[in-house]
């Protein structure tokens, strides 16, 4: 059975390849009776708990078979995470309140929690429940797409994918991948179904994704049964060709169904819903990943003040908490001034609050205590880029050295690499830059980030082709500012491109490349509304203002005046004017020409608007 799914998977990934206190009293103590800290580590894996080392090792296990069993599913040889992942396995749901995220001020309950970061991301867990694994290896089946596949799709897809995947059990002999939770059929039994073309209008900043309530509910619940159901009946290689249907020629949602799936919408509800209400489904079994024995595992006990340090550093990375882990880390290096990981995070903690001058003190004495810690070396050039940048007088120099030290102890985290392109930016080699930067990508490859500095750094050598190719590729309009960017530089390619072919004009190195997140307190809970730092233009512009973004209904286009277009969009109760200077080179995502006659069309514009209230449309997407 498994040799069948196999082929479907590679058919299907085949394809897509184409397309694309607590303070010091929370320390851990060594009073008679308290619970040992440990370290389990797998080859993979680093698991800190107080649940006993036979838990510790329990836990690496589970996540090594899933790893093991992606790796399989997807036919990758090597399977990529791109922020490193600390484990953490509390032994009570206790414990696991001390790092739980705050609702209204108290702590909210969950089995199991993944904390996203940009140098560091963790998983806890409850070990005092039945089953705590399968909200984490949902998130971590997130993590694992985010490391091996390039393209990103509809929320449908990503969210029944790592549903499919968090369902998976594993013993001493076989990984079982496919089972339909009980509570699935459940949701969908009391709150109903969406219809399928509903269901795949979806996209990422739609309240039905983003609210919680019966329709998020559905969704989510939904968009797992789909995933059961296209594995069960072999539909893989359909979705490929509907995914690809959608990304080159943008039809309707119901005519790329049809044409995929041969069949209508109104026939996919119905065989979904028969799929559903039979109860019966497949699963697949894995034969048991070879090599993988917790017995190998090593175990490594940890003093309170190290167990202490670790989640303090969950505290840091969690918007809750941060103060609270300041002081944390405070209290450790009262009682151990030696303390290395809590001299990294304090100066990680000062390094967010801008304060650059304690942040190099606490960086600089915890590589003098740990010369050997990649994320000390790796905070040292980001304390240098946040407190300098890159412009004259940096010290790009000691910057590369410390990330390419930083990359020789851990070559597996894609933001030593992104760093580092900054650093050869900077010191004139955007050869080099390029090449580093395309290793971030290999890592991380749908960072969007990483793909506009590589587009950027293609324009820095002399390569406007590859850099219009991608950011023509870059499927970016649920984040406005970014398709304000994207859409500002290829105009800004194509003119280097004419500038090139009439000799009319010599790049020099100078593009200012874009980072977010890289650890002060604003950036930190930068919203998608921030816009990012952009390319240096080659004339400074400042008439119009920042792109602007606003998603609405098109009632009427006035092609009258030749170029020209003016498009009114109702936008709730309000009615925009917005003016396109040449329709016939403006920008449009969806369908590839521009036509007068669209009318009560969705419609999502990046425009700009100078001091007189005139308008300027950067991007027109027709959904």
């Amino acid at each position: 059975m498994f040799t069948q799914f196999e082929r479907f998977c590679r058919a299907f990934f085949a394809s897509l390849t184409l397309l694309f206190a607590i303070h010091f009293c929370w320390l851990p103590t060594a009073l008679a009776g308290e619970p040992q800290w440990v370290e389990v580590r797998s080859p993979n894996f680093s698991v800190v708990t107080d649940a006993g080392e036979k838990r510790g090792r329990e836990v690496a296990l589970h996540f090594e078979q899933m790893r093991a069993a992606f790796g399989t599913l997807m036919t990758k040889a090597k399977v990529n995470l791109p922020v490193p992942l600390q484990i953490v396995a509390f032994r009570n749901t206790k414990e696991m309140r001390q790092v739980a995220p705050l609702w209204k001020g108290k702590p909210t309950e969950l089995a199991g929690l993944f904390q996203g970061g940009q140098d560091r991301s963790f998983i806890m867990l409850d070990m005092s429940v039945d089953n705590p694994y399968a909200v984490v290896f949902h998130e971590y089946a997130h993590q694992l797409l985010n490391g091996n596949m390039h393209e990103q799709f509809d929320p449908w897809f990503e969210e029944g994918f790592a549903e499919y995947f968090s369902s998976i059990e594993v013993d001493s002999k076989q990984v079982r991948v496919g089972k339909i939770p009980t509570e699935e059929y459940q949701i969908l039994q009391q709150v109903g179904m969406m219809k399928i073309v509903d269901l795949f209008r979806v996209v990422q900043n739609s309240s039905t994704y983003n609210e919680s309530g019966d329709h998020r509910t559905t969704f989510y619940a939904e968009s797992g049964m789909l995933m059961h159901y296209i594995y069960d009946n072999q539909l893989l290689p359909k979705v490929a060709v509907y995914f690809q249907l959608k990304f080159d020629k943008h039809p309707p949602t119901e005519v790329a169904i049809q044409q995929a799936f041969g069949m209508t919408p109104q026939d996919f509800d119905k065989a979904l819903r028969n799929y559903a209400s039979s109860g019966r489904y497949r699963y697949y079994p894995i034969p048991a990943p070879a090599n993988i024995s917790p017995e190998k595992y090593t175990v490594t006990s940890l003093k309170p003040l190290e167990s202490a340090a670790v989640l303090a550093d969950i505290h840091l990375h969690s918007p809750d908490y941060q103060e609270r882990a300041r002081n944390e880390f405070k209290d450790i290096l009262k009682a151990d001034p030696n303390n290395a990981a809590a001299c990294r995070g304090l100066g990680y903690g000062y390094l967010q609050q801008r304060d650059f001058t304690q942040a190099a003190e606490y960086f600089k004495r915890s590589s003098q205590l740990d010369s050997k810690d990649p994320r000390v070396h790796y905070y040292n050039a980001l304390l240098t880029f946040r407190e300098g940048g890159m412009g004259p007088g940096a010290d790009t120099a000691e910057m590369a050295k410390e990330l390419e030290t930083a990359i020789s102890l851990d070559p597996n985290f894609a933001d030593s690499y992104a760093l580092l392109a900054f650093a050869q930016m900077s010191a004139g080699d955007p050869a080099k830059a390029l090449s580093t930067m395309q290793k971030a990508v290999d890592i991380s490859p749908r960072n969007e980030m990483y793909l506009y500095n590589v587009a950027n750094l293609y324009l820095a050598n002399r390569q406007p082709d590859q850099a219009i190719a991608l950011l023509a590729s870059m499927h970016v309009t649920d984040n406005p500012m970014l398709a304000g960017q994207v859409s500002n530089m290829l105009e800004q390619a194509q003119r280097i491109k004419e500038g090139i072919q009439s000799g009319s004009v010599s790049l020099a190195p100078g593009s200012l490349l874009v980072r977010r997140n890289d650890g002060d307190a604003d950036a930190e809970s930068a919203s998608d509304e921030e816009p990012p730092a952009g390319p240096l233009p080659t004339k400074p512009d400042t008439k119009w203002g920042p792109p602007k973004f606003v998603r609405g209904v098109l009632s009427s286009i006035d092609c009258s005046a030749e170029p020209t277009a003016v498009l009114t969009v109702a936008v709730g109760t309000k009615t925009l004017k917005l003016s396109i200077a040449d329709r016939k080179h403006v920008l449009l995502i969806g369908p590839d020409q521009f036509s007068c006659s669209w009318l009560k069309q969705k419609v999502a514009v990046n425009y700009r608007e100078d001091n007189e209230g005139k308008t300027n449309v950067i991007s027109l997407e027709i959904q």
